[in-house]
């Protein structure tokens, strides 16, 4: 566990209990016993405490053998993972080659580096990032832009949801009936070599992507170190300030979570609503949230009441790890990989697409669904690497791989609005690039902002999706740790040097993409730089207090709002919702 992760523990305490609980196996604790066996014999007086000290060449030799094997281990590590520590590819590669303990004072040591890179940064830092970003840039498609203009957004967070889940099937139940049908609607851009590119942080990390186009950081969670001190040009703001947009955040959790009540402060949101502006009576909360029915339920009355156009983020939380569902929501069979992590996943999975089926019939049956553009994303993956077998088993495949695990981080993303030009697109992307997507969709101009990502619908999309841990998927080759792939067929790559050379370009332009972005984040440049059309955002200026957010929502004198244009009534009858907890 880093130093930045324990450093931010406080904002991600929330049923991280049982979490952990859930990831701990009583074999973890067999670490402790060398200790409990010494204690036992020095207690029984099996062995003994000399207290004679050692002569000084001794205590030389052996600290001379120490530090030797450490640097041998060192050298053997450097050779096998080249740039192991210079690029920090993933702590987990430093653990498996150095040990615990060489982690915890490298971690130590690049934690005080970060804090000392931000009181050093100055405006020149930001040479470097604008230069690439101007030598990087790609032109949005023009047949897009605007397509979407002065249209609602509403983005929904689809909780660790991965791509192969549309259209999978179990025991000859769709799993997602609700969002394939979206996903292959003629009016839905849907992409199916979307990938998620989050580190540590996670949902965090995702939604820094979204909001930003800045990557997460190598370690920790950029939301929750830098979220409440950084200058940030995010999604909000840009709509905000371009197109009158009103712009909130609703989430069935906790509002300290990854520190969203001030990273969304500096983001420039409006309104954050989470678990304290619902009800939470029992049955209502599972894992990390509201569930997700209930969630949506219980939003109507603020939805309906927003000005429009709004940009409005939805975050679900049911198909979050563990997986664990009550019995009365259950309405799809567990698989049966025999991995009791993995065999709920269908089951949360199935319960939020019945939610998002419910929010799209509401929003058919006021006459949302024509006034908005909806964004669908999967934040990051739900099984991880750890469960080889069982991913195998789910996707019908004999074995699988470090590389299968690669491509198996793909996750949805949807633009859907009535009347949009829609189709499967096959062009590879990652989180990084839904921002520029979404602003040439709406057609605003952002191209002198600091963003790292692409118009996914460019034909000169330049298709390279970065790991945070340096690894990357193009149509062509793929890189998992130190070695490369075929995308197409998996077949491993044993490059000439003509090959070697490109593969190495490559890796260099993603490890310069983070870096930069990193730098970004780790010096707060932001601070130093905006266009001449934004206004920079001051956290101080936002309250999301229950009181005060209700009262100025409710109170808000402009006439756009659903509750305005439905003649000062509520829509919240037209939400039909099978909820079991809501039936009277």
């Amino acid at each position: 566990m880093s130093f930045s992760i324990i450093k931010t523990a406080g904002s991600t305490s929330d049923n991280l209990g049982k979490s952990i609980a859930g990831i701990t196996l009583a074999s973890d604790f067999l670490v402790f016993i060398d200790i409990a066996a010494i204690i036992v014999l020095l207690i029984t007086k099996v062995i003994k405490i000399d207290v004679r000290p050692l002569k000084l060449k001794v205590n030389l030799l052996v600290e001379l053998l120490a530090l030797s094997l450490m640097g041998l281990n060192l050298l053997m590590a450097q050779k096998d993972r080249s740039g192991l520590l210079t690029r920090t590819f993933d702590n987990n590669y430093i653990v498996k080659y150095l040990g615990i303990n060489e982690y915890a004072i490298y971690d130590g040591y690049k934690t005080a580096q970060t804090n000392a890179q931000m009181a050093k940064a100055n405006v020149s830092d930001l040479r470097s990032v604008r230069e690439y970003l101007k030598s990087n840039y790609v032109k949005p498609n023009p047949a897009y832009n605007g397509v979407a203009k002065g249209k609602n957004v509403l983005v929904i967070h689809l909780e660790s949801f991965q791509q192969f889940l549309i259209g999978y099937k179990w025991k000859g139940k769709e799993v997602t009936p609700n969002l394939n049908k979206i996903y292959h609607q003629k009016d839905t851009i849907s992409f199916d070599n979307f990938f998620n590119q989050v580190g540590q942080g996670k949902t965090s990390d995702a939604e820094m992507m979204l909001e930003n186009s800045l990557f997460g950081l190598q370690t920790g969670s950029a939301m929750s170190t830098y979220g409440t001190s950084n200058t940030f040009e995010s999604a909000p703001a840009i709509l905000h300030q371009q197109a009158g947009y009103t712009t909130a955040v609703m989430h069935g959790g906790a509002g300290s979570f990854w520190n969203r009540d001030n990273a969304y402060k500096s983001f420039g949101y409006q309104y954050f609503m989470p678990l304290s502006f619902y009800k939470n009576k029992p049955g209502y909360y599972i894992g990390y949230g509201l569930k997700d029915n209930i969630f949506f339920d219980q939003s109507i009355k603020y939805i309906e009441r927003l000005p429009q156009p709004f940009y409005l983020k939805m975050i679900t939380v049911t198909n979050h790890y563990p997986y664990n569902l009550d019995k009365k929501n259950q309405s799809i069979d567990k698989t049966n990989t025999g991995d009791e992590t993995v065999d709920g996943y269908v089951q949360t999975a199935h319960y939020l697409d019945q939610a998002i089926g419910e929010l799209m019939r509401w929003m058919k049956k006021t006459g949302l669904d024509k006034k908005t553009l909806l964004v669908f994303y999967g934040d990051h993956y739900g099984i991880s690497g750890n469960h080889h077998k069982a991913s195998a088993e789910l996707l019908k495949k004999d074995s699988f791989s470090d590389f299968d695990n690669l491509q198996f981080q793909r996750v949805p993303l949807m633009f859907h609005m009535k009347g949009l030009k829609g189709g499967i697109n096959h062009t590879y992307g990652g989180e990084i690039d839904v921002l520029q997507t979404l602003l040439n969709l709406l057609g605003i101009k952002d191209k002198d902002t600091i963003q790292f990502g692409y118009d996914l619908l460019s034909k000169d999309a330049p298709q390279i999706v970065a790991q945070r841990n340096g690894d990357f998927i193009t149509p062509e080759y793929s890189k998992v740790g130190s070695d490369y792939y075929y995308t197409k067929t998996g077949e491993r790559i044993k490059p000439d040097k003509k090959l070697k050379a490109k593969l190495t370009a490559v890796s260099n332009k993603v490890t310069t993409q983070l870096s930069l972005s990193d730098r970004v984040i780790d010096g707060n440049l932001l601070r130093f730089y905006r266009p001449k059309w934004f206004t920079k955002v001051k956290p101080k200026d936002y309250d999301y207090n229950k009181a005060a957010s209700l009262k100025k929502l409710f109170d808000d004198p402009s006439k756009t709002s659903l509750w305005y244009q439905n003649h000062k009534k509520s829509t919240q009858k037209d939400f039909k919702t099978d909820a079991p907890e809501l039936k009277k």
